[in-house]
């Protein structure tokens, strides 16, 4: 009896931390969101088109005959094309911890 007493309250505990600090997460991931969705789609899909069409043109390039300087111009230009598309990945990430939390919650909820 006195170990679900523990068990619920650590659970109660938890589930008030977490609706503390998540309204502060979801804000800034809103702000970024809004940011990134703020620019015209029309730009970022022209921008993708160009960033394709100069990396499928370095790779079908014969790399052979550069000099060491050029093979790093090359490697220094995809790398910032990289930097420029990184931002337009919109993806969500959830960690281990964060799904077990979700699952205990549920767990309480639908009991």
């Amino acid at each position: 009896m006195k170990l679900k007493k523990i068990f619920k309250s650590m659970i109660i505990a938890v589930a008030f931390m977490l609706t503390i600090t998540a309204p502060v997460q979801s804000n800034a991931f809103a702000t970024a969101v809004e940011k990134t969705s703020a620019a015209d789609p029309d730009k970022n899909a022209e921008m993708l088109a160009r960033i394709t069409q100069r990396v499928t043109e370095i790779q079908s390039m014969d790399k052979t005959n550069l000099t060491s300087d050029e093979k790093r111009a090359l490697r220094k230009e995809l790398k910032g094309m990289y930097k420029n598309v990184a931002p337009l990945d919109q993806k969500v990430y959830l960690s281990v911890g964060a799904i077990i939390i979700i699952i205990l919650v549920l767990i309480l909820i639908l009991k």
